[in-house]
């Protein structure tokens, strides 16, 4: 099987970077684009990032060059670490252009057509998705709970 080529939007902040260290070494996905802001982008992301993780950025994504959070990468998917405000405006764009957004933002959480999912309490709520063709979108964007909420649900 082929890995699934994914993109980390906002890929230089601090949970950003935790995506990208996931998904480095991902056993079926394959990290192919970072984004960042415009004080970033074209520049290598080992330049780009000040790495405040434990140890150092996965070497696969140094030499990566930043790219700016627009329709044209060369993912489907994309895990979105944009800081609440900067989502609103970029996440409905890229769901327009068709991509797949998983959003790490609260921007969506209670939006009536955006499923909010852990995966092991309500992977059933994914096809809710679907209802977001009404406002004009190829892709569609699915969210996940807070920090707190998930392990809080997960032990519930």
């Amino acid at each position: 099987m082929s890995k699934i080529p994914v993109a980390v939007l906002g890929a230089t902040g601090l949970v950003g970077q935790r995506l990208v260290r996931r998904l480095a070494s991902h056993p079926w996905f394959e990290l192919v684009a970072v984004t960042g802001s415009e004080r970033s982008i074209d520049q290598r992301y080992g330049d780009a990032v000040r790495w405040r993780l434990p140890g150092d950025p996965p070497a696969s994504v140094m030499d990566m060059t930043v790219q700016p959070t627009a329709p044209g990468l060369e993912a489907k998917l994309l895990f979105s670490a944009l800081p609440g405000e900067n989502a609103a405006e970029i996440e409905p764009m890229m769901a327009e252009a068709g991509y797949v957004i998983s959003s790490n933002a609260k921007t969506y959480r209670t939006a009536d057509d955006v499923p909010l999912i852990l995966p092991e309490v309500n992977a059933d709520h994914l096809p809710l998705a679907r209802e977001q063709a009404k406002r004009g979108w190829n892709g569609f964007v699915v969210t996940n709970a807070n920090c707190v909420a998930i392990p809080l649900t997960l032990a519930l």
